[in-house]
């Protein structure tokens, strides 16, 4: 590189040399930069992520700052961060029109919070300036509606879809939008199969960077009927740290994996509470199995999340933690798993397709 030129060739060497930590390519074999002007000794240029919730976004922007502000010639360096969210399809199978990821949150068992952890993944990644919807999949004990504090009845739009409704800033359908709230859902299978489908593709979602599914525990009818309606992008597995939310959670695992669902990591909640009086640290339901697990099995840790009463006390009063307290610990928590979950996606993004899409599971042999 010539020292007394400054040209956009020698910019784009020394960019060069700037590293995406979660792609493992340089910046500019990823086609990030744009809109690159050189107007003296000023260098402006954009730098455009795979997500806007990229967990190294502030890393990378000051790289790029410090590198072309030491190229000979340069006195001001502008950078700008922007983001476009790519699909990841890893199935190769049916998607949702301008719906570019669809993550499904799950849990082998029940009162692990997965519906608090879908909520404020949901939360966390449209605070990072992403548009995110949410389906309420847990047809039998819905909860997002209290939990977004919205209330009514989603109307019909054009083409007989779905209008869905809206809690701080994210799009949610939910089954406890359409009954009474006493009411008890009694139906079988082939009727689940139904709702699952009116929630994905009877539902005007717009363009959406992601649309979390919040599926009911196990591993049962709601579950094979996602994987069977839309490709899915992944799977967030949550649990708690005791062994028998791990071992349900190992199965449920095991059961996105038949399906050929990615799975985007294991997040442990309640892993952990911190004493408010006194600052010190109790691991109330043990602690690490989460981790363990993770990489017993191969697959991401994407991080704990400490048991805090304003948790449940925000979701009850229809204000998440990240919403209600954005510093609380919990909520710094969610925003890094959310982070860890976008990168998990540009990931797979970047990869491209080829997977054999989802799949009925094989027969199981009861008498083996």
């Amino acid at each position: 590189m010539s020292s007394d030129i400054l040209n956009e060739e020698a910019v784009l060497e020394i960019l060069g040399t700037v590293q995406d930590p979660d792609l493992n390519r340089d910046i500019v074999s990823l086609g990030f930069i744009k809109d690159l002007v050189i107007d003296g000794s000023k260098v402006s240029f954009k730098v455009e992520l795979t997500t806007p919730a990229c967990p190294v976004k502030e890393q990378l922007k000051m790289e790029c700052f410090t590198k072309v502000s030491g190229i000979p010639g340069v006195e001001e360096v502008d950078v700008e961060m922007t983001a476009q969210t790519r699909q990841a399809n890893p199935g190769g199978g049916p998607t949702l029109p301008g719906v570019k990821n669809i993550v499904a949150v799950a849990s082998g068992k029940g009162g692990v919070g997965k519906s608090t952890t879908a909520i404020n993944l949901a939360l966390s990644l449209k605070a990072s300036g992403a548009s995110v919807g949410l389906i309420d999949a847990d047809v039998f004990g819905p909860s997002m509606a209290m939990m977004f504090g919205v209330e009514g009845q989603p109307q019909m739009g054009e083409q007989n879809k779905i209008l869905p409704l809206e809690g701080h800033g994210v799009k949610v359908i939910s089954m406890g939008f359409l009954s009474d709230a006493d009411r008890p859902v009694i139906w079988r299978g082939p009727m689940v199969h139904q709702l699952i489908r009116q929630f994905t593709v009877d539902v005007e979602w717009g363009e959406l960077d992601y649309l979390i599914v919040d599926l009911p525990p196990g591993t049962g009818d709601a579950q094979l009927s996602m994987s069977q309606v839309v490709s899915m992008s992944g799977v967030v597995i949550v649990t708690t740290p005791q062994d028998v939310s791990l071992i349900d959670a190992r199965k449920g695992l095991k059961m996105f994996e038949q399906l050929k669902v990615p799975i985007l990591g294991i997040v442990e909640n309640m892993s952990y509470f911190i004493c408010p009086n006194c600052d010190a640290r109790h691991e109330i339901f043990s602690h690490g199995g989460g981790r363990k697990t993770a990489e017993e099995l191969g697959v991401e840790y994407l991080g704990e999340i400490p048991l805090d009463p304003a948790v449940v006390k925000g979701g009850d009063a229809g204000q998440p933690i990240v919403v209600e307290d954005p510093e609380s610990p919990a909520a710094v928590a969610y925003n890094e798993m959310a982070g860890r979950v976008a990168a998990r996606l540009s990931i797979l993004a970047e990869q491209g397709s080829g997977g054999a899409g989802p799949i009925m599971p094989e027969p199981i042999d009861w008498k083996s």
